[in-house]
């Protein structure tokens, strides 16, 4: 296994690979018989050539030829159009299949992958094996590859597009770089033109001399790109998936098509990946499993917890309810050849001594209750409430999907509910009304608590009244109301023994006039 400081980057291109999509969306074409096709497109309000096969290369023809000249040199060469998009789906697929290798996979321009293998390599038996898996894949959906692997992505793009291809690393990868063309560079035709009239013609000669003269002359572009391709600088590759905080992966070699296997093979990375999260001191939130098919198709499913958890078997049982109740059923086809669970949010899970009591807590009662509910009705379904920092009433508290963990606010602390003192009354109602019904209300003097108002239709004189409680606007937020008035919220009783939260919002003397309104009811 490669240590930290020893990465090592595989690129994957693929230079026929417009020509190859044509091939795999026909399936009937007999690939050692194959005839000289091409893509066009139309540039300028001509038709030039986008795409050849190897057919059409090794006839002479190459990648912006005119379709005439084309034409000219072989008549009998096929013609069809360019569908970039279709390439980029294609591509895209084959970025999602690859993933088998490692989590870290990148497009790289239109024809090509990047894959940070750091540390996977002994899971095909070295980085020979690896790069055999690799083409053998590439060759079983039907696509021409060329491979290289070395210690920068750059590096590793440079020789798999304009040298051999191979495993580099060390005195070998610099001296393979050092033969490549400036091309590699992949800087303008303009740049790379000034290049070869200066009678440099290869990255060696680049190579020992210094940067500031080349950047003075050439450009600082291609200064950076001397020192990327040349392994000096390792600019890490942007994966398209974000990198999992742990990852287990497991290579069957049997495909496996039983629901019993795949929850088998499920639980087993469970135990794994809770074991490298009790190192880490964390619990998972939320669970992925991605599921690879042999003809390429990838799926990923994923559960939540509504609390941290190293707990295997319950997790495993959220699986067992979410593979059950799938909209679109795990369909494995000629069986999955690998699976991989991956750990994409935890929190901090210190480990606890149980208690002898034997039954668990009520709240982990029903944190399971509200995980069990999520996995089969699906992560919107089970809503829970989360308080807000603020103490207007309506922007207290909203709505948020049960497994989804708590906010926090600037400071990045959890936003909690208060405590309230056991001693004192409820402050808050249970059922608060959004927005706030208007009532009728009079007050023996203006200003005054209230004592008595209308609701529906239905009189409430009042015995018992507590307040005011005053709440005004939130001045520091950007996007205020207009007009939006003070409030004093006041708890009052009934002489039927009902509470009510009434507010009068707005003060007497004023412009316009106060008017009461019911924000809640008590339990």
């Amino acid at each position: 296994m490669n240590s930290r400081n020893d990465r090592r980057y595989l690129a994957v291109w693929f230079p026929l690979l417009p020509t190859d999509r044509l091939r795999r969306e026909e399936r009937g074409l007999d690939a050692t018989a194959e005839p000289a096709t091409v893509l066009v497109e139309k540039v300028k309000g001509g038709l030039r050539l986008a795409a050849a096969n190897g057919s059409a290369l090794a006839l002479g023809l190459s990648p912006g030829m005119t379709l005439a000249d084309a034409r000219a040199r072989a008549p009998n060469i096929r013609v069809e159009p360019h569908r970039p998009e279709a390439d980029t789906a294609l591509l895209r697929r084959v970025l999602l299949d690859f993933g088998r290798f490692t989590p870290m996979a990148a497009t790289d321009g239109p024809d090509g992958l990047a894959l940070d293998v750091t540390g996977c390599a002994h899971l095909f038996g070295g980085e020979e094996g690896l790069i055999r898996a690799v083409g053998a894949r590439a060759e079983g959906v039907g696509l021409a590859t060329r491979l290289a692997l070395a210690g920068t992505p750059e590096a590793a793009r440079a020789l798999a597009r304009f040298g051999r291809g191979g495993i580099y690393q060390g005195e070998d990868q610099s001296q393979a770089l050092r033969r490549l063309p400036v091309a590699a560079l992949e800087l303008s035709d303009k740049e790379t033109q000034a290049l070869s009239r200066a009678g440099l013609k290869t990255l060696a000669h680049l190579a020992d001399r210094p940067t500031a003269p080349i950047a003075a002359r050439f450009g600082a572009a291609a200064a950076t790109r001397l020192n990327r391709v040349l392994g000096r600088e390792d600019v890490r590759i942007r994966p398209e998936r974000p990198v999992p905080l742990v990852c287990v992966d497991r290579i069957l070699v049997e495909p496996i098509t039983e629901t019993p296997d795949i929850e088998a093979v499920i639980g087993d990375l469970l135990v794994e990946a809770m074991d490298r999260l009790d190192l880490r001191g964390q619990g998972g939130r939320a669970f992925q499993a991605g599921f690879f098919r042999l003809d390429g198709e990838v799926r990923h499913i994923t559960v939540r917890t509504g609390r941290p958890s190293r707990d295997a078997a319950a997790v495993l049982r959220l699986f067992r309810e979410r593979l059950a109740n799938l909209a679109r059923p795990l369909e494995p086809g000629f069986g999955f050849d690998q699976m991989r669970l991956s750990v994409t949010v935890a929190d901090r899970l210190a480990s606890r001594q149980r208690g002898f009591e034997a039954a668990p807590s009520t709240a982990e009662d029903l944190g399971r209750l509200i995980d069990r509910l999520t996995a089969r009705l699906g992560p919107e379904a089970v809503s829970r409430f989360e308080p807000i920092e603020s103490h207007w009433p309506e922007r207290a508290v909203r709505l948020i999907p049960a497994a989804h963990p708590p906010a926090a606010h600037s400071l990045g602390e959890i936003v909690a509910w208060p405590e309230p003192d056991p001693a004192d009354p409820p402050l808050r109602p249970l059922q608060i009304f959004d927005p706030p019904q208007p009532v009728l209300a009079t007050a023996e003097v203006p200003d005054h608590p209230p004592n008595r108002f209308i609701w529906r239709r239905v009189d409430h004189r009042l015995v018992r009244v507590e307040g005011p409680e005053r709440i005004a606007p939130e001045w520091w937020r950007r996007v205020q109301p207009p007009q939006e008035p003070t409030r004093d919220y006041y708890r009052v009783e009934d002489q039927e023994g009902r509470r009510f939260w009434l507010f009068r919002s707005g003060f007497y003397g004023e412009e316009p006039a106060p008017r009461w309104f019911l924000h809640g009811v008590f339990a």
